[in-house]
């Protein structure tokens, strides 16, 4: 989901671009496109930064490495020192 939201980030401006060359029949874009636009622009930073501390381990944690154990997958997780 992250690269989703990278490329829609990284597609954003170009895809801005398009619309606009499409509306600018005499004075750019109107304004409904423009707050539009700003909203997603405002959604997809949200998203973000929302993913960027979803999956944060706790502060002063050690990562531990998922392992195979009995022929189940036990998840990476965080331990305390």
């Amino acid at each position: 989901m992250l690269r989703f939201v990278e490329l829609a980030l990284f597609l954003s401006p170009f895809v801005l671009f398009a619309v606009w060359r499409m509306t600018a029949t005499g004075g750019g874009p109107s304004p409904r496109v423009l707050t539009a636009s700003a909203i997603v622009l405002v959604l997809l930073l949200a998203a973000l930064l929302w993913f960027r501390h979803a999956g944060e381990l706790p502060s002063g944690s050690t990562y531990v490495p998922a392992t195979l154990e009995d022929g189940r997958i036990i998840p990476g997780h965080g331990a305390s020192p």
